[in-house]
């Protein structure tokens, strides 16, 4: 069995379901209102939705004959908590290296 944080990311590394969260992220849509920017077809568009769905970063509901999806942030938060660490690692290292730029420009300024 494939880890949540691997699902997660896994829906997230296509571009057109990060733009189908985008969207979310403004309030529920229906399918139709969620294929309107894309040129591909609705059935393509509901896989897209069932990926996000497995991997709970949406949910579906049904009312009358309108299914609608609604953004779901728990496992965002996930992903985010996972790349924080890698971030401070970069933070870190970024101002090792800007400290570094600026010592060797001091010394070039230096005679």
């Amino acid at each position: 069995m494939t880890d949540r944080l691997s699902v997660i990311f896994a829906a997230l590394a296509d571009p057109t379901r990060r733009a189908i969260l985008a969207r979310l992220a403004e309030g529920d849509a229906t399918v139709s209102e969620l294929a309107e920017p894309f040129t591909i077809s609705l059935p393509a568009i509901s896989r897209h939705l069932k990926v996000l769905e497995q991997a709970g970063l949406i949910t579906r509901s049904r009312s009358a004959q309108w299914r609608s999806s609604s953004l779901q942030a728990e496992p965002l938060r996930e992903a985010t908590a996972w790349m924080e660490r890698y971030r401070r690692f970069w933070d870190v290292n970024f101002a090792r290296l800007d400290a570094h730029l600026h010592r060797i420009q001091q010394e070039e300024r230096e005679p």
